[in-house]
Parts: C-alpha cells; structure tokens; sequence
C-alpha cells in the first residue's frame, strides 16, 4: 500500500480528525506504513532553545497512517484508489481507478 502513494502525491485524508482535507505528499516512511502531509495532522512540539533556533512551541506535521489516505482523482478531485498499468515502451505507471487518467508524470 505504501508503494501507491509517493512524495508529491496529492492526496485526500478519509478517516481521523482531518478527515474531507487535502494536501501533498512531503514524506513518505513505507517501513512503517505511514506518510507526512503538508498542513494534515498538526503536533505541537516543544523544543529546547539551541544557538540556531529560539525555543518554545513549534507547529509540525505528525505521520498518518496510509490506509486513513487516498489519492486525489486528477479528473474529477474526489478520493480514488490507485491501480497498475504498463506503457507500450514498457514502463509501468500508476493510474487512478475512478477515471482511468494517469498519476505518474
């Protein structure tokens, strides 16, 4: 499920608090199952002041699990699943399963 969803995917959160919100795809962590999504799953942090930084509280993202994503449908902008396709010249890309379109660039 991890290989579906790639750094730079944008995506649609379908279960937990941020659930009905969109975003891209900063990071992907596929040992755990879990991506980082710009503005999805905001954390407070609180960080010891350093010669670099000033300390206090620090708004990040936290990880999501991937089963609680789906891929925005680049047709229609709803939450699709992905699925496999290989090119004529051999290549194998990912399309979304609502419309048929391809996701890979």
């Amino acid at each position: 499920m991890a290989a579906k969803i790639k750094k730079g995917d944008q995506i649609i959160v379908i279960a937990g608090k941020d659930k009905g919100k969109k975003g891209e795809v900063i990071r992907s962590i596929p040992s755990e199952n879990r991506v980082v999504v710009q503005g999805i799953n905001m954390v407070t942090k609180h960080t010891k002041p350093s010669m670099t930084t000033q300390g206090g509280l620090v708004k990040q993202e936290a990880a999501i699990h991937v089963s609680n994503v789906a891929h925005v449908d680049p047709k229609s902008n709803e939450a699709t699943r992905v699925g496999f396709k290989i090119l004529e010249d051999g290549r194998k890309v990912r399309i979304a399963r609502k419309s048929g379109e391809q996701i890979d660039r």
